[in-house]
Protein backbone atom coordinates (compact mmCIF):
# COMPACT_ATOMS: atom_id res chain seq x y z
CA UNK A 1 0.00 0.00 0.00
CA UNK A 2 1.34 3.43 -0.96
CA UNK A 3 2.09 5.95 1.76
CA UNK A 4 -0.29 8.88 2.17
CA UNK A 5 1.41 12.28 2.07
CA UNK A 6 0.85 14.69 4.93
CA UNK A 7 -0.92 17.86 3.81
CA UNK A 8 0.53 20.92 5.53
CA UNK A 9 -1.55 24.09 5.68
CA UNK A 10 -1.00 27.78 6.34
CA UNK A 11 -3.37 30.74 6.18
CA UNK A 12 -2.62 34.35 5.42
CA UNK A 13 -4.43 37.55 4.61
CA UNK A 14 -3.73 39.43 1.38
CA UNK A 15 -1.98 42.72 2.17
CA UNK A 16 -1.38 45.78 0.01
CA UNK A 17 2.27 44.77 -0.52
CA UNK A 18 1.07 41.56 -2.25
CA UNK A 19 -0.79 43.47 -4.98
CA UNK A 20 0.25 44.55 -8.47
CA UNK A 21 -0.89 47.49 -10.61
CA UNK A 22 -4.25 45.78 -11.29
CA UNK A 23 -4.89 45.53 -7.52
CA UNK A 24 -4.82 41.75 -7.40
CA UNK A 25 -2.12 39.47 -6.01
CA UNK A 26 1.02 39.69 -8.13
CA UNK A 27 2.07 36.43 -9.82
CA UNK A 28 5.55 36.78 -8.32
CA UNK A 29 3.94 36.84 -4.86
CA UNK A 30 2.44 33.42 -5.49
CA UNK A 31 5.91 32.07 -6.29
CA UNK A 32 7.13 33.49 -2.97
CA UNK A 33 4.23 31.85 -1.12
CA UNK A 34 5.01 28.51 -2.81
CA UNK A 35 8.55 28.73 -1.48
CA UNK A 36 7.47 30.01 1.95
CA UNK A 37 4.95 27.22 2.59
CA UNK A 38 7.49 24.59 1.47
CA UNK A 39 10.05 25.99 3.92
CA UNK A 40 7.48 26.13 6.73
CA UNK A 41 6.51 22.50 6.07
CA UNK A 42 10.16 21.41 6.18
CA UNK A 43 10.83 23.37 9.38
CA UNK A 44 7.72 22.02 11.10
CA UNK A 45 8.35 18.35 10.26
CA UNK A 46 12.09 17.76 9.90
CA UNK A 47 14.08 16.90 13.01
CA UNK A 48 16.70 19.49 13.97
CA UNK A 49 19.58 17.24 12.84
CA UNK A 50 18.16 17.17 9.30
CA UNK A 51 17.66 20.94 9.28
CA UNK A 52 21.25 21.46 10.41
CA UNK A 53 22.64 19.11 7.77
CA UNK A 54 20.50 19.87 4.67
CA UNK A 55 18.62 22.52 2.77
CA UNK A 56 16.32 22.36 -0.26
CA UNK A 57 17.05 24.10 -3.55
CA UNK A 58 14.41 24.78 -6.22
CA UNK A 59 15.16 23.09 -9.53
CA UNK A 60 11.88 23.79 -11.31
CA UNK A 61 8.58 25.65 -10.76
CA UNK A 62 5.45 24.80 -12.73
CA UNK A 63 2.57 27.14 -11.87
CA UNK A 64 -0.99 27.39 -13.15
CA UNK A 65 -2.77 30.63 -12.30
CA UNK A 66 -6.53 29.97 -12.17
CA UNK A 67 -8.23 32.83 -10.28
CA UNK A 68 -7.31 36.21 -8.84
CA UNK A 69 -7.05 37.19 -5.18
CA UNK A 70 -7.62 40.67 -3.78
CA UNK A 71 -6.82 42.85 -0.77
CA UNK A 72 -7.97 41.50 2.62
CA UNK A 73 -8.99 38.08 1.30
CA UNK A 74 -7.94 35.13 3.43
CA UNK A 75 -5.78 32.63 1.55
CA UNK A 76 -5.25 28.95 2.34
CA UNK A 77 -1.97 27.37 1.26
CA UNK A 78 -1.78 23.57 1.18
CA UNK A 79 1.32 21.58 0.33
CA UNK A 80 2.50 17.99 0.21
CA UNK A 81 5.34 15.93 -1.27
CA UNK A 82 4.08 13.41 -3.81
CA UNK A 83 7.22 11.67 -4.99
CA UNK A 84 10.92 11.45 -4.39
CA UNK A 85 13.76 10.17 -6.48
CA UNK A 86 17.46 9.90 -5.74
CA UNK A 87 18.11 13.54 -4.73
CA UNK A 88 14.87 15.28 -5.79
CA UNK A 89 11.32 15.57 -4.57
CA UNK A 90 8.15 16.80 -6.22
CA UNK A 91 6.10 19.16 -4.05
CA UNK A 92 2.57 20.28 -4.79
CA UNK A 93 1.13 23.57 -3.55
CA UNK A 94 -2.52 24.49 -3.85
CA UNK A 95 -3.47 28.06 -3.01
CA UNK A 96 -7.17 28.69 -2.38
CA UNK A 97 -9.48 31.43 -1.29
CA UNK A 98 -10.13 30.26 2.28
CA UNK A 99 -13.76 31.39 2.26
CA UNK A 100 -14.95 30.19 -1.16
CA UNK A 101 -12.47 27.28 -1.46
CA UNK A 102 -11.88 28.28 -5.09
CA UNK A 103 -8.43 27.28 -6.32
CA UNK A 104 -6.34 30.32 -7.19
CA UNK A 105 -3.04 28.64 -8.03
CA UNK A 106 -1.74 25.11 -8.46
CA UNK A 107 2.00 24.58 -8.42
CA UNK A 108 4.38 21.67 -8.80
CA UNK A 109 7.92 22.37 -7.71
CA UNK A 110 10.92 20.10 -7.98
CA UNK A 111 13.38 20.49 -5.12
CA UNK A 112 16.87 19.03 -4.69
CA UNK A 113 18.21 18.08 -1.25
CA UNK A 114 21.56 19.80 -0.69
CA UNK A 115 24.19 18.98 1.92
CA UNK A 116 25.13 22.20 3.74
CA UNK A 117 28.80 21.24 4.10
CA UNK A 118 29.57 19.94 0.62
CA UNK A 119 26.99 22.15 -1.16
CA UNK A 120 26.22 19.11 -3.34
CA UNK A 121 23.01 17.12 -3.85
CA UNK A 122 22.41 14.48 -1.22
CA UNK A 123 20.50 11.20 -1.42
CA UNK A 124 17.03 11.34 0.10
CA UNK A 125 16.85 8.42 2.53
CA UNK A 126 13.75 6.52 3.70
CA UNK A 127 13.70 8.26 7.08
CA UNK A 128 13.56 11.64 5.37
CA UNK A 129 10.75 10.50 3.08
CA UNK A 130 8.72 9.36 6.10
CA UNK A 131 8.65 12.79 7.73
CA UNK A 132 6.33 13.99 4.95
CA UNK A 133 3.88 11.08 5.32
CA UNK A 134 0.88 10.70 7.61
Amino acid sequence: MAAVPEIFEQRLKVEKTHLDEQNHVNNVQYVQWVQDVAKAHWESRAPQEYQEKYFWLVVRHEIDYKQQAFLNEEILLQTYVSETSHVKSLRHVIIKNAKTKKVLVEAKTTWALIDKVTQKPSKIDKDLIKIFEQ
